[in-house]
């Protein structure tokens, strides 16, 4: 039996995240009946209907694309159970399965999570875990249950968050972590031979889609909190702080956690050449990219030669 040619797979993703674990699938052989992807989006100042990346890269590979609204009616949901998968493969699909959609592949259905589970379910997982400060990340692939990313786990791959990698670059390691991890442990997965583990219900944390509210600079945190949060929101959906009363938005920042000021926080306190230095908790964020409101994206260099912002200037009233 070749099990790649043999096996009907379902492969359900959406964004840039998924497309490694797509493509490694076709060049392993495996056949793909169908793509499901999320429908197109309006995207951008000009709200043009953009497809998901998923969408673009299975027609580039050939591949039957269908794009449900919600895969949870009946209605949209049968063009998939009629194709009766052996398999269904989910990488940040972006929907929950219904039971119905669950129990159809003879060999269920399993998820490339991109964290090291039970920690950070959801929709968030590498955004939250850098906000976190966390040390290491993974990909988990497990199977999946009506709940959200509860299911018993088959294998886990792990690697470090350097201090200087944020949102997009873990994105892109994350994704070829969970290429890889799926290639080496899916033939011995469709024979049977993998036992799969239930997840350690104390040790669940969760990590939902950021909010508004997160991506709001708190200046009372110290500067490595702050630090962290601007890189786990690098580069979507971007943190910002209030300047003259308006959202700008801070792309980037550096922590200096050593720098010691007696300024409330929030306070601007130097201008120096490569950035903006800000007051915290404890602490010193010097913000180098920004972005003011209704204005395009700047260096701090650019804002302070246009003598738009000053010491002494109070960020996030």
């Amino acid at each position: 039996m070749n099990i790649a040619k043999d096996t009907r797979i379902v492969f359900m993703g959406t964004p840039d995240f998924a497309v490694p674990v797509l493509h490694m699938l076709v060049e392993e052989g495996y056949q793909i009946i169908q793509v499901v992807t999320q429908p197109d989006r309006p995207k951008g100042r000009k709200r043009e209907l953009t497809p998901p990346p998923v969408k673009v890269a299975a027609q580039e590979l050939g591949l039957p694309v269908y794009q449900p609204e919600k895969v949870r009616i009946p209605e949209e949901m049968q063009p998939i159970v009629d194709l009766n998968p052996d398999l269904i493969i989910t990488a940040a699909f972006g929907q929950i399965l219904p039971k119905a959609l669950l129990d159809v592949p003879v060999h269920g259905c399993i998820n490339v999570h991109a964290s090291l589970l039970p920690k950070y379910r959801g929709g968030a997982p590498i955004h939250q875990s850098i906000i976190d400060g966390e040390k290491m990340t993974g990909v988990t692939i497990m199977y999946m249950v009506e709940a959200l990313d509860a299911g018993d786990m088959i294998a886990q791959g792990s690697i470090p968050i350097m201090q200087e990698d944020h949102v997009g670059t873990m994105f892109e390691k994350l994704s070829i972590v969970g290429a890889d991890l799926l290639k080496k442990i899916l033939p011995a997965f469709l024979r049977g031979e993998i036992q799969a583990v239930p997840q350690d219900a104390r040790q669940v944390t969760f990590a939902p889609n950021i909010k508004r509210e997160q991506e709001i600079l708190d200046w009372n945190r110290t500067a490595v909190q702050l630090y962290n949060q601007v890189r786990g929101m690098h580069p979507w959906p971007v943190a910002f702080t209030l300047w003259n009363g308006q959202p700008m938005k801070v792309w980037w920042a550096d922590p200096l956690a050593d720098e010691k000021t007696d300024q409330a926080p929030g306070t601007i306190v130097a201008l120096q050449k490569d950035g903006i230095v800000v007051a915290t908790g404890d602490g010193c964020l010097k913000l180098t990219d920004v972005q003011p409101s209704g204005k395009k994206r700047l260096t701090a260099e650019q804002l302070i030669n246009g003598r738009q912002i000053h010491v002494g200037d109070r960020l996030g009233e």
